[in-house]
């Protein structure tokens, strides 16, 4: 029975409800999005291309391990954990012969694959990325010869056809390949084409000489491909090689195992996704549910009068109750289904972009399953009918007695329950501002970062009323200058607080959450570029928009006496911890850099000691003397001594080697800069670097320019991760505001036969919302602020925040003028009816 009714007021009141539906919607469609993306990380496809024509892959374990064991009142408890290493793992190339002599293997194939960009006029002719190999392994995937032949000279190279048809190559044409090395010129001996579809990759044969030469790993591969004999399973294969590797360390894989072995970045993605998902995704929701419960609290305050009506006439709460979670559970059905119809293909737009911005991989494919849509319906329908149990508590506990009284008065006192939530919220956002004041990783602050927000912004919609109050008091004077508007917008200020603060809520959400997003991001690449501006002493600094510099070119300019410190990066492990770290040439380093050293020395730098910044010193408990136990890129682990401890550890990294130890433990080996020292002219550079493509001598200044090119790059993606969350919230923004000003018709009409005109009527619409406006401004600015000072404190050790005036202006500017429209739109459609019309039928 109550079911049927709420139906037949969900058809009756299409209107009403249209700003729940829209919500819903939005939050369904969100929610569906965020969740494709994670699952995209936890399951999405990584299709192999090389390894195509190899049922069974042979590879490194690219993990770090670690193993606990804990004894509690007599039972012993053993945790394994397990986490990525940042480079590729080698394998020793003599497990060839054990994997040849294990049975139903027909022929172990040896995969050697390394850095090779083909160059052309000194820009690369590669659209994707390009990697060596050499011939003997071309039947892994596999390429055949349709032009020329097979390279045996260490100066001859197979292209690709892609990359032949790309760059009009044909055999007997010179090719310049940027390896591991110094840039090289190559005779093509032949065009490939591949038996499968390759189309994230470009490949390049050499010879097996010139293969090994610049794989640079000597006694190593990459991986194994292994052939079965004629009707072995794969699967049994795999087991009887694990079995043969046992104790290697080295990993088999068969089917789909084997796309993550091809493409590490797309596997190392999988965390990525993991992470941004759950963390877009659990703002959303929470957004959400903010969003939600206040859309629901004003629709039921729209309809205060039928549903005190209904109490007048002996209805029960529980019968009230009973039909808005009825209405909510409709609605919230309906949008959830749309949503979720929206979110996935919104999902496929996200991970596309994210490709395009080069934060995942194209070989990770984009996975929508059936459980984001079914999660979104779900959390639409639970929403929407917590909001309206929330929303319906006041009209449902009232007296029948009371009911139509209470219908035309708002109550002037917030109820005490929601004032002590409101302040306990409050509470929970102070501690999680002090929190982040403490947090000097990235990854930790930045979900405590957009929680914080969500936190504060439902502490101000849960205390709204009473801050609308105290803002119409600070208001009142200027607001009585500007006439008969201004007065009567003083007046629904204070007589309609929790009305207003339904539409200070979005608002505050809005300029809270923007601004946290723009300028996070800018807060913290500033200060890094700050201490590395401060640490650079180099006269010069040598960059490559390619994959980087060789150690040649920096062989080249020592020979002028010039200091030269290489600088390589990479990620190593502590245990399970990730930090960022790279490699400098020891000699002559104080010239070139200064990281501002507090302990110790940089002078006893060497490839058997390390220097770490103060944040990895404290939280590793290490001083200059200390052993420290890590993990290499690779994989490969070394105990290492602290030399020296330094202060500007966001500008160039946690920990500090010696050069040659990282570039002998990473893919790519080329230095991503040259710090240079000297009294020669940056002509004159250029001239003795000539023969290097691409190679560019810059001034400090200009590269710090160029790395705050990379920066905004870098905040584009963030700022993407979170561009449905404020879309989300500048929706609802309108939503909010159209359906708090299309309830004021019979209030409009009134001061209408009172002899106020149109103009007036929005004259005063306009003044309130520029007030709200003005409110909201406040409370989302001392929100971003708050968090804004605490991130910067706990990433950088000062508040330093990084706000553009223009960008802040600008954001303002365009929640306002979000608010404006919003605003007036509803309200002269709502002054066209007649005034005597609107009374009558009110009445």
């Amino acid at each position: 029975m109550m079911l049927r009714y709420a139906f037949k007021t969900v058809r009756a009141r299409k209107a009403g409800f249209l700003g729940a539906f829209l919500a819903l919607m939005c939050a369904a469609a969100l929610i569906t999005a965020c969740g494709t993306l994670l699952e995209t990380g936890l399951r999405g496809t990584i299709r192999t291309e090389r390894y195509a024509a190899t049922p069974v892959v042979v590879s490194g374990d690219q993990n770090v391990h670690q193993t606990t064991v804990k004894h509690k009142k007599g039972k012993t408890k053993v945790k394994h954990k397990a986490k990525p290493i940042a480079e590729r793992a080698w394998l020793p190339a003599d497990l060839g012969s054990t994997l040849a002599a294990t049975p139903g293997v027909a022929r172990v194939v040896p995969e050697l694959t390394f850095l090779a960009e083909p160059l052309i006029s000194g820009g690369t002719a590669a659209d994707r990325p390009a990697h060596g190999h050499a011939w003997e392994s071309a039947a892994l995937t596999p390429y055949r010869l349709t032009e020329g032949t097979a390279p045996r000279a260490v100066t001859d190279v197979v292209v690709d056809r892609a990359l032949a048809e790309r760059a009009r190559l044909a055999p007997g044409d010179r090719l310049t390949v940027q390896s591991t090395q110094a840039p090289r010129t190559y005779r093509v001996t032949g065009i490939a084409v591949p038996g499968t579809d390759v189309r994230h990759q470009t490949s390049l044969f050499f010879s097996a000489a010139e293969a090994r030469r610049l794989a640079a790993h000597p006694d190593k591969v990459t991986a194994f491909g292994l052939i079965p004999e004629a009707g072995t399973d794969p699967g049994r294969l795999k087991q009887d090689v694990a079995a043969a590797l046992r104790g290697t360390g080295a990993q088999v894989s068969i089917g789909d195992a084997r796309g993550p072995v091809e493409f590490l970045d797309a596997a190392a993605a999988r965390v990525k996704l993991v992470s941004m998902g759950g963390a877009m995704g659990g703002t959303s929701l929470l957004v959400a549910i903010l969003v939600v419960v206040g859309t629901f609290a004003l629709s039921v305050q729209q309809r205060r009068r039928e549903l005190a009506l209904l109490r007048a006439v002996a209805a029960t709460s529980g019968q009230i109750r009973m039909l808005l979670g009825r209405e909510a559970l409709i609605v919230g059905a309906a949008a959830g289904t749309v949503g979720a119809l929206v979110g996935i293909p919104l999902g496929g737009l996200l991970h596309d972009r994210f490709v395009a911005l080069g934060a995942v991989p194209a070989t990770l494919e984009h996975t929508a399953g059936f459980v984001p849509p079914l999660a979104a319906v779900a959390a639409s329908l639970l929403g929407a009918w917590a909001a309206a149990r929330i929303a319906s508590r006041r009209v449902a506990r009232i007296r029948p007695a009371e009911a139509l009284s209470e219908a035309r008065v708002e109550r002037t006192r917030p109820a005490w329950g929601r004032v002590l939530a409101g302040l306990l919220l409050l509470a929970g956002g102070a501690v999680l501002v002090a929190l982040l004041s403490v947090l000097h990783t990235e990854p930790a602050s930045t979900p405590v970062t957009f929680l914080a927000v969500v936190v504060l912004s439902t502490s101000v919609a849960l205390l709204g009323p009473l801050l609308v109050r105290a803002a119409a008091l600070l208001l009142a004077a200027p607001l009585r200058l500007t006439g008969p508007g201004g007065r009567l917008a003083t007046a629904n200020l204070r007589g309609n607080a929790a009305r207003m603060a339904s539409v200070v809520t979005p608002l505050t959400l809005l300029i809270g959450m923007t601004c946290t997003v723009l300028f996070v991001q800018p807060t913290l690449g500033d200060a890094a570029r700050a201490q590395a501006r401060e640490g650079v002493r180099a006269d010069w600094v040598v960059g490559s928009p390619g994959p980087g510099v060789p150690a040649e070119a920096a062989r080249q300019l020592r020979t002028g006496g010039d200091v030269v410190t290489e600088v390589v990066r990479t990620t190593l492990r502590v245990g399970l911890d990730k930090y960022a770290a790279q490699g400098v040439t020891p000699a002559g380093i104080t010239r070139t850099w200064d990281p501002d050293v507090t302990a110790g020395s940089l002078d006893r730098l060497s490839e058997r000691t390390v220097a770490v910044s103060e944040l990895a010193a404290d939280h590793l408990d290490l001083t200059p003397g200390s052993a420290l136990q890590l993990t290499l890129g690779d994989g490969t682990p070394a105990t290492l001594t602290v030399a020296a401890v330094y202060a500007r550890g966001l500008g160039f990294g946690d920990l500090t080697l010696a050069h040659d130890l990282v570039a002998r433990h990473v893919d790519n080996p080329l230095s991503s800069s040259l710090l240079v020292s000297t009294h020669r002219t940056q002509t004159q550079l250029a001239t003795t670097l000539r023969e290097f493509p691409g190679v560019e001598v810059l001034s400090p200044a200009a590269a710090d320019s160029l790395q705050a090119e990379r920066q905004q790059a870098n905040a584009e993606v963030n700022f993407l991760a979170m561009a449905l969350v404020l879309a989300f919230t500048a929706i609802a923004v309108v939503n909010t505001l159209a359906m708090a000003v299309s309830e004021r018709v019979r209030e409009f009409a009134l001061l209408r036969l009172a002899g106020a005109t149109r103009r007036q009527v929005l004259g005063m619409l306009r003044t309130e919302t520029v007030s709200v406006l003005l409110i909201a401004t406040a409370l989302g600015s001392a929100v971003a602020l708050a968090v804004l000072t605490a991130f910067s404190v706990g990433m950088t050790g000062r508040a330093a925040l990084a706000v553009t005036p223009l960008t802040y202006v600008t954001v303002v500017a365009g929640a306002g003028l979000l608010a404006l429209v919003a605003t007036a739109l509803p309200g002269r459609v709502a002054l066209r009816v007649r005034a005597v019309t609107v009374a009558t039928a009110q009445e």
